[in-house]
Formats: C-alpha cells, sequence, structure tokens
C-alpha cells in the first residue's frame, strides 16, 4: 500500500474535528489541532485501520507534529 499523506490529513481532520487546512505537516498534534490523550487514541485507532499498522503506546507518545506521524506511517508500509 502506497502512503498517502491526503487520506491520513483527511483521517486527522475527521477524528481531531479541525479544519482540513490546518492539518500540515508542521501543525502540532496537541497545540495545533487540539488532540488530547483521548484524541490521540482515537486518532490511532483510526490510523491503524485505514492503513493497516499497529501503533503501541511506547510510538504515540513519539508523535507531536504532523509530519512525526506521517513518517512513522509511511514507513510502516
Amino acid at each position: 500500500m502506497a502512503f498517502e499523506f491526503d487520506k491520513l490529513a483527511s483521517i486527522i481532520s475527521e477524528t481531531l474535528g479541525c479544519a482540513p487546512d490546518k492539518v500540515v505537516r508542521e501543525a502540532k498534534l496537541d497545540e495545533d489541532l487540539g488532540a488530547d490523550s483521548l484524541a490521540a487514541m482515537e486518532l490511532v485507532m483510526a490510523v491503524e485501520e485505514a492503513f493497516d499498522i499497529e501503533i503501541t503506546d511506547t510510538q504515540l507518545d513519539q508523535f507531536k507534529t504532523v509530519a512525526d506521524l506521517a513518517d512513522y506511517v509511511e514507513a510502516q508500509l
């Protein structure tokens, strides 16, 4: 499966309830997009399902920006 940033951006926007134009690689998941710990878990589950990958709790703590998450997903595919 090829990585599609637009697909990830759409999942982030829908899960966090933020405007799609705010989901850029430099955006911080918590400060810029409003992801609290519960929203972050929901986001991880949605990403795991959409891309058929697994993200551990330890890895979750490493995702500070959209780029962090995108790079991880792309590396898993």
